[in-house]
């Protein structure tokens, strides 16, 4: 008796349901262990609806565009993304996705099917996070961020098609203002901090361009007082929702080497002398485990709160009140610039990713730049001039 010959994947029938609605049956191919037929279906009220779902689906298969149907909702995929795919993310950006997918994410979309997400759903949630929660474009962007990679891995496992969230439009995301002291400032803010408890912190803050993290991060072995240099390798706080402070990466995880002016290795030499003096009064009482440089009187680590909160109490009283402690770095940022540093050195000392990012942050002071420059290239044509009309006078 001859074999039977198999359906190819591709094919499919047509046939009413005894409750009136219409099937197209269609395969798939074959479990590779029972040999069976693999069937999958389409439904539709009508006879021609379901003839248009089945063709649909059949020239997909002979594409190879088909994805296979699977029940999964956004929510259990998020989860397992998280879980699965997003296994080294640094402890604030999982706390951060984590946050993202449970408070925004899940209780709008988190019942759907995956592969029945459209992107006007998703339009239309971000458009309710702003007009109806009222979060921040920034905010939104970030919510945007964790969905958009959640969906991109579902459409590389081959549970979508196309990624829904690409075709979104995202609220225009402000450039942040950035507050920076000048000259004058600079001095009155020296001038204020001078005896105050957390002077030298604050003074090496403003000169270094150090994120807060990475000032109350640095140790006394990542201080080369030979060499004046400083290597910034990690930093120290607290995630959100998180008891204690830690170390953890960099925002970027790539370690720096700075060269320190003068000063600020003279300040890191005067915070030495102060710790000796600290631990000889406290005796057994001192307890600098974790090697940091700028500590309390009993070697613990400083609150990155309380250093937050003093910084705001002294400018406050000298009537900046708007200035935020991430301003010290864009002050030296700005101070840099302005002094002659070129934009490399001033991105690496910052530990921006690229130059480019460095030159968009603080384009309006090297717009500035650009203008001193082309006088100095305007005093230089004039004097290339006049000695060519001397010699040929």
């Amino acid at each position: 008796m001859p074999a039977k010959k198999r359906r190819d994947a591709g094919s499919g029938t047509i046939r009413q349901r005894a409750d009136g609605k219409w099937e197209g049956r269609y395969t798939v191919g074959y479990h590779p262990e029972t040999g069976r037929q693999i069937m999958r279906s389409v439904y539709a009220k009508t006879k021609r609806e379901v003839r248009e779902k089945l063709n649909k689906t059949l020239t997909d298969i002979q594409e190879g565009t088909y994805i296979e149907p699977t029940s999964i909702t956004v929510g259990e995929w998020l989860d397992t993304w998280l879980k699965e795919y997003k296994i080294n993310l640094r402890q604030e950006t999982r706390a951060s996705y984590e946050m993202h997918i449970s408070i925004h994410l899940k209780p709008a979309l988190g019942k759907l099917r995956l592969n029945k997400l459209t992107t006007h759903q998703i339009q239309h949630l971000y458009n309710s996070l702003i007009t109806e929660r009222g979060l921040s474009p920034k905010t939104v962007k970030n919510v945007h961020g964790a969905l958009h990679g959640a969906l991109e891995q579902a459409k590389i496992n081959g549970y979508l098609r196309i990624n829904p969230s690409e075709g979104t439009t995202l609220p225009k995301v402000e450039k942040e203002e950035l507050r920076i002291m000048d000259a004058n400032d600079v001095s009155v803010f020296l001038r204020a901090i001078e005896g105050d408890e957390y002077e030298l912190p604050l003074f090496v803050a403003l000169f270094t361009g150090l994120r807060q993290g990475e000032l109350l991060g640095l140790t006394w072995d990542c201080v080369d007082f030979e060499k004046g240099t400083l290597l910034i390798n990690k930093q120290h706080h607290r995630a959100k929702g998180e008891k204690d402070y830690h170390f953890s990466p960099l925002k970027n995880s790539r370690p720096r080497s700075l060269t320190a002016a003068t000063a600020v290795m003279d300040a890191l030499r005067e915070q030495q002398r102060r710790q000796q003096a600290w631990a000889d009064a406290a005796g057994c009482a001192w307890d600098n485990y974790e090697n940091l440089v700028f500590t309390t009187q009993l070697g613990r680590y400083i609150n990155n709160k309380t250093l937050w909160m003093n910084f705001k109490r002294i400018v406050s009283s000298l009537g900046m009140p708007e200035l935020r402690f991430h301003d010290l770095r864009h002050t030296f940022s700005i101070n840099s610039l302005q002094a002659g540093d070129d934009i490399k050195t001033v991105q690496e000392n910052l530990g921006h990713a690229t130059a480019a990012f460095t030159l968009s942050t603080y384009a309006h002071a090297t717009m500035g730049m650009k203008r001193e420059s082309a006088n100095r290239m305007d005093a230089f044509i004039r004097s290339v001039r006049e000695g060519a009309m001397t010699a040929s006078a």
